[in-house]
């Protein structure tokens, strides 16, 4: 395809760019690691267009992107692409694709299915696998069977399409569930991703060292739950002296529902417990017992957002709380904590800023680190604690 121009605009997933002709867009260039790289990449799709200033329609395509990777509602369905030179095939595919909302996914069978030719599966894999308009023809938003991933072409590969899908609210399967004490992703393709989308966070990363989060082993929800409830405000030694006190109240000192079912609201006072916090076991005692909450099992097959829901209505459980269970306990890539002090603070001295972020913001800056925002959450508390101890040497 021939363009009149191109130009290079900023989005929350990096510079992307964008070439046009007289009938309308011709390409759309994702991220590469540096807007240079963008630059590069387009002028060798386009090599006779100029970067001049894109004609108004084109702007209104760019914002309307801009606004897509922000995570903001942005229909780029009337965004005039020049489909021109392109097979019919790849053509019907493409007009399928750009059909599904933002927020939403199709198997490449079920697009086939669209199309009328419900064994074109691979087929249409391999024309959304040439796609030059990504984001407009949202190629992202098509998966595998059982909404495993897929493949993606675009720099980053499938991290890049799972960071565009943790934009608008989309968690795909993963292969497998984290095992008990096994994180949930690959940790060396998390910090290619982190040092690809952001230097700052780059640099972050090259001063405090290796990724090491190990995983809390859980032998069941109630279990880790009953636990974060004692802890709750208090110094580790503390909880930890006031949570050894319940375990010697249960057989084979593992709290179980019904054990604290048992228990009396003496002992479990003894213990040490505050009586909010001994309503609270109660309450995951009883939700527990009755089969409201899911077992451990279920919740390692759950998507995040799911989870919080399930266990927020539980006495003393918040979204913190379930957040820290998400990273601590089943290993989840993408959870970003933007309530808690430490992840603020982290952000405050690694970014070099003068006051705590605010929650849009850090959220803002977050979405560069999808689908691994665990991973950067975990930096970001190891940078407070750097700073916590310089302070203390100084002194």
């Amino acid at each position: 395809m021939t363009a009149q121009g191109f130009d290079v605009f900023d989005t929350a997933l990096g510079p992307c760019g964008i070439a046009w002709g007289g009938r309308g867009i011709v390409g759309v260039q994702l991220p590469e690691s540096s807007e240079a790289a963008t630059r590069a990449r387009l002028r060798r799709r386009f090599p006779d267009a100029p970067e001049v200033a894109p004609p108004v329609r084109v702007r209104r395509a760019q914002q309307g992107i801009v606004a897509l990777l922000a995570g903001k509602r942005s229909d780029l369905s009337g965004v005039a692409l020049d489909l021109d030179g392109l097979p019919a095939f790849q053509r019907r595919v493409y007009e399928a694709a750009r059909e599904i909302p933002s927020g939403t996914t199709l198997s490449y069978g079920e697009l086939a299915a669209r199309l009328g030719a419900p064994g074109a599966a691979r087929a249409v894999g391999q024309a959304l696998g040439k796609n030059p308009f990504a984001i407009v023809v949202p190629c992202h938003r098509v998966l595998a069977a059982g909404q495993k991933s897929g493949g993606f072409t675009a720099e980053g590969g499938v991290a890049t399409k799972l960071r565009m899908l943790a934009i608008e609210g989309v968690t795909p399967a993963k292969k497998e569930p984290a095992a008990n004490g096994a994180l949930g992703f690959d940790p060396r393709a998390a910090l290619r991703h982190l040092r690809a989308s952001d230097p700052a966070l780059a640099r972050v990363i090259d001063t405090l060292g290796a990724f090491s989060l190990e995983l809390k082993k859980t032998q069941s929800l109630f279990g880790a739950l009953s636990e974060a409830i004692v802890y709750q405000q208090l110094s580790g030694k503390a909880a930890a002296t006031i949570y050894g006190r319940v375990c010697a109240l249960c057989p084979r000192k593992l709290p179980t529902a019904e054990h604290i079912l048992a228990a009396s609201d003496t002992a479990l006072r003894a213990a040490g417990l505050s009586r909010s916090k001994l309503l609270s076991l109660r309450d995951l005692a009883e939700r527990t017992r009755s089969g409201e909450l899911p077992s451990l099992a279920a919740l390692r097959r759950m998507p995040d957002d799911q989870i919080v829901e399930r266990l927020v209505p539980v006495r003393g459980i918040g979204r913190w709380t379930v957040e820290m269970l998400l990273i601590f306990r089943l290993g989840r890539p993408d959870v970003l904590p933007v309530d808690d002090y430490g992840v603020r603070k982290g952000f405050q001295v690694a970014f070099r800023k003068r006051a705590l972020p605010t929650r849009v913001e850090l959220e803002k800056r977050g979405a560069r680190w999808a689908p691994y925002r665990t991973v950067a959450s975990w930096y970001l508390w190891r940078a407070a604690d750097a700073a916590r101890q310089a302070e203390k040497t100084r002194r």
